[in-house]
């Protein structure tokens, strides 16, 4: 019997997209088709490898016969692009990826779609995606659309404070936090404790952000970007000297990210000197 949308989404493991790469793989050999496909294509996407993500996608053209598999095509393609930074591109997928799932009745991958254009849409458009993601998850009678709500109201709260409008991005990052600790995991709910402290930095509640962070890291002492933000508190307030083990181990542990050394060379580079750099 071939694999349900929801039973192929739970294959994923979004911390190690190639032990995912690896169960669609295993999924394609027991039968699984098309749609499985679609979320191969996304794992080697996530590893960085697009030009394989897009031969995979290229090779099914011709197969998209439902309103469902068309949807999922055109995310797929979407991101592809999106993390290939040909963001007006994606931004055309995800548009079709939208009215494909409307037509299917699929709000999860509707909202998946919203999600994706408040990601690639210019700063004016964002907002706005993510106010009717968020409109759409919190109206649909679609159990599985619901669950975007943590992801919409972090990316939401991203949104604003970016904007400049951190009072009410402090609102949604203690929104989304409430959320993940009633729905998420260990994991989702130390990203939404973060994004609250970090906020509150930029707030200049650096004190009370500080504290915050140095929870998070006696739960998790590898966190690399928990690390980072105590340096950032610490410089704040003052403490240089006390924040240079902080940026250094921030550094030893982001450049472990493919997707900073990719995207944020700077970012890296500014940790390395702050660990470095004379009181």
């Amino acid at each position: 019997m071939p694999l349900t949308s929801e039973e192929i989404d739970a294959l994923w493991n979004f911390a190690d997209p190639s032990e995912s790469e690896a169960r669609f793989r295993r999924a394609l050999e027991e039968g699984g088709g098309t749609e499985v496909q679609t979320q191969l294509a996304r794992s080697l996407g996530l590893q960085r490898r697009f030009d394989e993500a897009q031969a995979v996608l290229d090779g099914l053209e011709g197969e998209m016969d439902t309103p469902l598999l068309k949807a999922r095509y055109a995310l797929e393609q979407g991101r592809v692009l999106n993390s290939s930074q040909k963001k007006e591109e994606a931004v055309a997928w995800f548009e079709t990826a939208l009215a494909r799932a409307i037509e299917a009745d699929e709000d999860f991958y509707a909202v998946d779609a919203m999600h994706m254009l408040g990601i690639a849409s210019p700063p004016e458009d964002a907002l706005d995606w993510n106010l009717k993601a968020i409109a759409a998850a919190e109206a649909s009678a679609q159990p599985r659309a619901k669950k975007w709500l943590g992801s919409l109201l972090n990316n939401t709260a991203w949104t604003l404070h970016d904007m400049g409008r951190l009072d009410e991005a402090l609102g949604l990052f203690e929104k989304a936090l409430a959320f993940r600790r009633e729905h998420g995991t260990s994991e989702t709910q130390r990203i939404a404790e973060w994004s609250v402290a970090r906020c509150l930095r930029s707030l200049g509640r650096t004190e009370e952000a500080l504290s915050r962070q140095r929870a998070l890291l006696a739960e998790d002492p590898d966190g690399g970007y928990t690390y980072e933000e105590i340096a950032e508190c610490l410089l704040a307030l003052g403490q240089a000297e006390e924040a240079k083990p902080h940026f250094a181990r921030a550094h030893e542990i982001l450049s472990r990210d493919e997707w900073l050394v990719a995207n944020e060379p700077a970012r890296l580079e500014r940790l390395k000197s702050l660990s470095m750099q004379e009181s």
